[in-house]
């Protein structure tokens, strides 16, 4: 069974930094995508970050580009999120995913296992 934990939301204000950890356990960590989503209230959940199995190739929403980096360690089974010079839009809850399949090319995924999520909120 696929557990995702996510852990290191808060309440920043902008221009802050936060960084997001997400634990797997389950299955072989190392052979699957992993991505980051996010959902602000009254929006449609939509995609942030996406990290190969590798770790050698990522992928990033246009509105994050260059503030966000996704990143993953897999010999502790977790990637993580940072999140630089933080905005107001940037409140929601983030969840982290991972690929179905294994060793997918970045944009090939299919994010069937989710984790519960943890809340960001950006004052202005």
């Amino acid at each position: 069974q696929v557990q995702l934990v996510e852990s290191g939301g808060g309440l920043v204000q902008a221009g802050g930094s936060l960084r997001l950890s997400c634990a797997a356990s389950g299955r072989i960590f190392s052979s699957h995508n992993m991505g980051w989503f996010r959902q602000a209230p009254g929006k449609e959940r939509e995609f942030v970050a996406a990290i190969t199995w590798s770790g050698g190739s990522t992928d990033y929403a246009n509105s994050v580009r260059g503030r966000f980096t996704i990143s993953r360690d897999n010999g502790a089974n977790t990637v993580y999120l940072q999140m630089n010079s933080l905005k107001p839009e940037d409140t929601a809850v983030y969840y982290c995913a991972e690929d179905r399949k294994s060793y997918s090319r970045i944009g090939l995924e299919e994010y069937v296992y989710w984790g519960r999520g943890t809340q960001v909120t950006v004052s202005s």
